[in-house]
Order: C-alpha cells, then structure tokens, then sequence
C-alpha cells in the first residue's frame, strides 16, 4: 500500500487540479512561415497547393498560402534543447505540482491514449500561435493491462497574436504503476511473418541468411515481397548470403526503452556483399565505434526458442 492510499486526503488533492491552469498562455518561439510549412508538407507527402503555392491557395478562395491544420501543436513546441534545459523563473508550475502528486500516488509511468483536435481557423504565414492548458478531468483508479492508474484529461487552447482561440485540443494520458518486473525474461517483439518472408526466418532459424530472387531476371530484392520489382515476375526462389557486408547506415537508439534490449543499442543498414541491404542490430561493438563503411560479418541472436534473427558484428582484423 502506498502513503498515497493511506492519506484520506489523496483523492481530495487529486480532484482539486479539475479546472486548474497547468500552464498559462505562451507564444510559441516562431511564427507561422512558409519554409517550415514546405518542410512539414514534403515529410508528411501531402501535396495540397494550398500549402506551398499562393496562386493555387488564391483560386480557393484564400488570400494566400495556409497552414496544413495539423500543424498547429508543431509551432508551440520547444526545441530540444529548450526540452531538455531547466524551466525559466522559479517555483513549480501546475503542471510539474500535478505530476508530483501522481508520482506520490505511485503513477510514476505514463502513456498517451488519444488527442482530439478541434480547429476554429486556418494559420497564415505571421500568425503567432500560444497555447494554455487546463485540467478538464482526472479519474479514479482504472485496472488497465498496463497497471493500475488514472486517465488525465487535459484541454489545449490555441490562440493566435490577437488572442483569438484558433483550435482547442483535448489531450488524455494514462498515468499508472508499472507492474512488477515477471520472474521470466522480456521476449524480443516477434516479427510480422509471412507468406512472403517466411522462408527468411525459417533459414535464420537454421543460421541460413536467405535472400529473396527472383526466378526470371535474377534480381535478389529485400525485404521480401511477392513481385519483382524489376521484371514484375511472381515467380521467385533464394539464395543464402556469404554472409560478409559492411555498414551503410546506423543510428544508436536510447529510447524507447525495452526490457528485452539492452540500450543503448545500434540498429544498422548493412549493404551485403550480394547487393541487398538489410536492417539489422549490430554486436561486439561499442556504439561510438561504429563508423560508415566499417566491414562486418555475420553473427546470429539465438533470442529465444522460436526467433533466431541475424545480426552482425565487426569483421576481424586481417593480419598484415
């Protein structure tokens, strides 16, 4: 039982944050511009004119490019570095008194369930976009296969330099304690096995790195799919890798955190001497070693009884 449980007073304080302010209204760091609209539309592949070209937002009836609506949260965050620095000013904000007290309760783990937006009006180019947030809600205690916890109800208002409220959105976590950590070790995720890649993990099984070719031209594709995308042949067979490669690309992951991995851990693109490339970890090296280009050979994960993955580790140093 925990002191939170104990003190009769808990829920009280708990329910006492409903209506509260978390955080006041804030302007976000820039305004509302058109190279940061371009960039947002390119990543997400959404080719709406009206997002990039003033002629084409004009015969809609526009005065001129708009934000794509989904944006509005974007130019209220801070940047890393701003994340990671210590708030301005002093003393505890509502937010950071709300979150002492769940972690008081044992709620030290957090999960965001949903976010419903609401949007009032289009953001032009020079908008300045605030946003303030308020407690709308917080629940008793709910049994979830997370753990025990309670769902935190936040609201959202955007407003822009005039103070309009241009979107409002309603955003839910779920705030709960971990469960015990289970006498048996964390499985890997298992992987999405098909009729197309089957055989990939049925050789990995056997220590047999199989790539896919196809039966006409000869191409060998991975990851493996039905058609080749050379010849659009459904026909194909495979081919079991030499096994040696070296790193095309990699990236260190920190987060999220996962009981199975040890982190932090590399996960890297490997070009393989065949041609093909291959997502995969990297072992037997420490990350700030690993190095573009760097040869490497085959390795296997045994991970449990029913997953067997490749991995690859440093090729050894021939002697001069």
């Amino acid at each position: 039982m925990t002191t939170a449980q104990r003190r009769p007073d808990y829920e009280d304080r708990l329910q006492a944050f409903t209506g509260r302010e978390l955080r006041a209204p804030a302007p976000g760091q820039d305004p509302v511009n058109q190279p940061m609209i371009r960039h947002w539309a390119e990543a997400m592949g959404d080719t709406n004119p009206v997002y990039t070209d003033p002629a084409a937002a004009r015969a809609t009836g526009r005065e001129g490019v708009v934000a794509p609506a989904s944006m509005v949260q974007a130019w209220t965050m801070r940047g890393y570095a701003a994340t990671v620095a210590p708030p301005p000013g002093n003393g505890a904000s509502g937010s950071d008194e709300l979150l002492a007290l769940l972690d008081e309760g044992g709620y030290t783990s957090v999960v965001a369930t949903d976010s419903e937006f609401t949007f009032l009006r289009e953001l032009t180019p020079g908008d300045h976009v605030a946003v303030g947030e308020t407690v709308e809600s917080v629940s008793g205690e709910k049994r979830t296969t997370l753990g025990t916890g309670r769902f935190v109800t936040t609201l959202r208002t955007y407003t822009d330099q005039h103070g309009a409220t241009v979107a409002t959105q309603r955003w839910r976590t779920l705030r709960f304690r971990p469960e015990p950590d289970a006498a048996a070790p964390a499985l890997r995720p298992r992987p999405a096995v098909n009729r197309d890649n089957a055989f990939f993990f049925d050789g990995a099984k056997q220590h047999r790195l199989l790539i896919q070719r196809c039966a006409r031209c000869a191409v060998l594709r991975h990851p493996p799919g039905p058609c080749c995308p050379a010849c659009r042949s459904l026909e194909w067979d495979s081919v079991e890798a030499s096994g040696r490669g070296e790193v095309y690309s990699f990236v260190v992951n920190h987060h999220p955190r996962h009981p199975a991995f040890d982190s932090p851990y590399v996960v890297a693109v490997v070009a393989l001497a065949e041609g093909t490339r291959l997502v995969t970890g990297l072992t037997g090296v420490a990350p700030e070693d690993v190095a573009i280009g760097m040869p490497v050979v085959l390795d296997w994960l045994d991970a449990d009884p029913d997953l067997t993955l490749p991995v690859f580790r440093p090729a050894p140093t021939e002697a001069p």
